[in-house]
């Protein structure tokens, strides 16, 4: 007993010695880390966001001629482009609020998703609508409340939709949702581009979704293949991107959040990267990720604000980081507020306004064939990381420019781990080759 009694007090220096590492290594971790070594981006790529948040927000006011909000510089709204939008009646709890919008300023036909409503019951039930691993689609795993409110969007506004890309050719098809929103603009992204026929057989070019502060609705090998057409921004600090832990268990413990926020902490700090990869249901935030910075570690005050943009494999928002700032960093009005000084802070940089039209151009051709060799890259590292199915792209193409008509949805993948490298070889060497030529 001796023996015993003298070995407790030893293991229990030992357990909090861990337990403090564990809390040091953890205040440590502040978000910049995550895309420190991330490209910057430039005002080019990132100028319609702010605009789209404006967007997002107008969608909350009932009479957009009579706003309740105060928003510095107003929506940017004219009541006369929009097409329709609904309210929550209108849409049965089915989804969020939303609208459709002719932006003629900028040639872009908006579909805007608003979050959700904490005292409304179907937006929660949207939301707690999944268990892992319950949807399978387009080869990989999604939260399966979000399909079916993406489903429900498009079967209603299909042909709505159709007609406006068949009377403005020049026009791109724009989707962008905040938090729930932007989980269903994303797949409501991928209904779009699996089902071009039905919107008049669109250009894969003319789509593109912005999902702003979302949540983790899709899984890896989902997230790295559409990440030329889904942009996700997330503000610094931001939970909701970071958050494994079903979030239906999260707001049921409201009452005790501060131990859910240890376990959730716990978990992703001691999950192993390998792990986290391999698991072909475990859901992410999608597509290509922007990340704002606005803040430097223990800092008292906000700096000049920079954007990273990157398409991630690993490393992609795996952790929750500790800050008072964590919730705060999620609110619409914040990421409009932030991403309009981000988008100041890199016009006056590039001084992009004293820039000719064609040499304008120029630099948009440029980065999308910048944004293109940084999506074939993660897809190499998708694949060198064995992540499930990342090697197989779906019937509806991956990059630019793929000829469509040489795959097809019943494409077999073989099981040795070599001959599936094998084909992913040829087959991404046929897709390079393919942009290269389109592209000259």
């Amino acid at each position: 007993m001796s023996v015993v009694s003298c070995c407790i007090p030893v293991l229990e220096c030992v357990y909090c010695l861990a337990c403090t590492r564990w809390v040091w290594k953890k205040f440590l971790y502040t978000s910049g880390r995550e895309s420190e070594n991330w490209g910057l981006a430039t005002a080019t790529e990132f100028e319609p966001v702010p605009r789209l948040c404006r967007y997002i927000l107008s969608v909350y006011e009932e009479d957009i001629r009579n706003p309740i909000l105060d928003i510095p510089g107003g929506y940017g709204v004219n009541p006369e482009w929009i097409v329709l939008k609904k309210t929550h009646v209108e849409t049965e709890g089915r989804v969020t609020p939303y609208m459709i919008y002719l932006d003629h300023d900028n040639s872009d036909i908006v579909v805007a998703i608003r979050g959700l409503t904490m005292i409304k019951e179907s937006d929660l039930l949207v939301l707690f609508d999944n268990k892992l691993g319950q949807t399978q689609f387009e080869g990989g795993y999604v939260h399966n409340g979000l399909l079916k409110a993406a489903q429900w969007v498009f079967e209603r506004d299909c042909a709505i939709l159709r007609e406006l890309l068949e009377k403005y050719q020049d026009y791109k098809l724009t989707f962008v949702g905040h938090s729930l929103g932007a989980g269903v603009v994303t797949l409501l992204t991928i209904l779009a581009i699996k089902n071009r026929e039905r919107l008049g057989n669109v250009d894969r070019r003319r789509i593109r979704c912005f999902a702003i502060a979302p949540t983790r609705c899709i899984s890896l090998n989902l997230a790295v293949r559409y990440a030329d057409v889904i942009n996700s921004v997330v503000l610094q600090d931001d939970f909701l991107p970071r958050t494994t832990v079903a979030l239906e268990d999260i707001f049921k413990s409201l009452i005790c959040f501060p131990c859910l926020l240890c376990m959730m902490c716990l978990k992703d700090t001691c999950t192993l990267e390998e792990k986290m990869l391999k698991d072909p249901r475990r859901l992410y935030a999608p597509g290509r990720l922007y990340h704002i910075i606005v803040r430097k570690p223990f800092s008292l005050g906000k700096i000049s604000p920079t954007v990273r943009t990157a398409v991630p494999v690993d490393g992609r928002f795996e952790h929750i980081v500790l800050s008072c700032n964590m919730t705060s960093d999620h609110g619409i009005i914040w990421i409009l507020q932030e991403s309009s000084r981000a988008l100041d802070a890199l016009v006056e940089k590039e001084h992009v306004m004293d820039i000719p039209p064609e040499q304008r151009m120029e630099r948009k051709a440029s980065l999308a064939k910048e944004h293109m060799e940084e999506h074939r890259a993660a897809l190499q590292r998708a694949v060198a990381l064995d992540v499930p199915q990342a090697y197989s792209p779906s019937f509806y193409g991956t990059f630019h420019g793929t000829e469509e008509h040489e795959y097809s949805s019943g494409t077999e993948i073989p099981s040795d781990s070599s001959d599936w490298r094998r084909s992913w070889d040829e087959l991404a060497g046929r897709l390079f080759d393919t942009d290269e030529s389109t592209m000259r």
